[in-house]
């Protein structure tokens, strides 16, 4: 009897409860998130308000609806730079080899020997906050993460039966890098992408947090924990609310990874 993958099955409609939420904030919002009301100021979750209000009279729920928006976009964009790079130059070392791969790959050695975040503070304290420099900033820098695990599954495959016999029927590199080698790394770069994605959350929401991700005129669930971290213990539901969206999201996305990598061991 084929035993169930719950992790797969959790991660799936928590993820998909996450994006359901966000996907709402692109279109609706209960209130106006930049609005201020006087009337409002540090009100409790209620009906009227579900998140509650900031201490400027902000709805919380309609500010991590945008947020939650902002953020997700973000990594997405990242995840999209750092693993399209990644998989190209990943797939070109791992079939061709040769020095140019040995530079590549000790470059990539040397970028990663540094945390990310860290390394991403460095170039935005240089080019400044902004969505663009953030995007740009931590999607370089996800791309050796990337080319290592592509470049591993290419030199696991460029010797096997059906790529030597594809060179011999004269296919060319390139058709048999993207056509018959790539198809077979898709179950590992999705488990990869799973854990790119959640990195990027992570990312995004911690320089937000610093002071020095997206503008403060941007939603940003990072912003809205470093608006709230003076009223951790008065207005808790600030921090609370934002908190939860990025935990549940990263924890769906991860529950998917996971049952990701079931599945590939009980198939192989």
């Amino acid at each position: 009897m084929k035993r169930k993958n719950w992790y797969l099955t959790i991660g799936v409609i928590l993820t998909a409860l996450m994006l359901l939420y966000i996907a709402v904030g692109f279109f609706w919002t209960p209130y106006v998130p930049s609005a201020m009301s006087a009337a409002d100021r540090e009100a409790k979750p209620s009906l009227r308000h579900l998140f509650g209000c900031d201490s400027m009279g902000r709805d919380v729920f309609s500010r991590t609806l945008e947020g939650a928006g902002s953020t997700l976009t973000i990594a997405l964009a990242v995840l999209a730079v750092g693993a399209v790079c990644g998989l190209a130059v990943g797939a070109l070392c791992g079939y061709y080899g040769g020095p140019v791969d040995a530079l590549v790959m000790r470059l990539c050695d040397a970028i990663a020997a540094f945390p990310s975040v860290l390394l991403a503070l460095v170039v935005l304290a240089v080019t400044g906050p902004g969505k663009y420099n953030v995007i740009g900033a931590l999607g370089v820098l996800f791309v050796p993460s990337f080319a290592r695990l592509v470049r591993g599954e290419f030199l696991k495959y460029r010797d096997r039966d059906f790529v030597r016999s594809a060179r011999l029927m004269g296919v060319s590199g390139l058709r048999i890098i993207f056509v018959h080698i790539l198809p077979n790394t898709w179950p590992v770069l999705l488990s990869g992408l799973t854990i790119g994605f959640n990195n990027a959350v992570l990312a995004e929401a911690s320089m937000s947090y610093l002071g020095i991700g997206v503008t403060p005129t941007e939603p940003s669930l990072g912003y809205m924990l470093k608006d709230a971290q003076g009223y951790l213990f008065t207005l808790p539901w600030c921090a609370v609310f934002p908190a939860a969206v990025v935990i549940l999201l990263i924890l769906g996305v991860g529950l998917v990874g996971e049952g990701v990598r079931e599945r590939m061991g009980a198939v192989s």
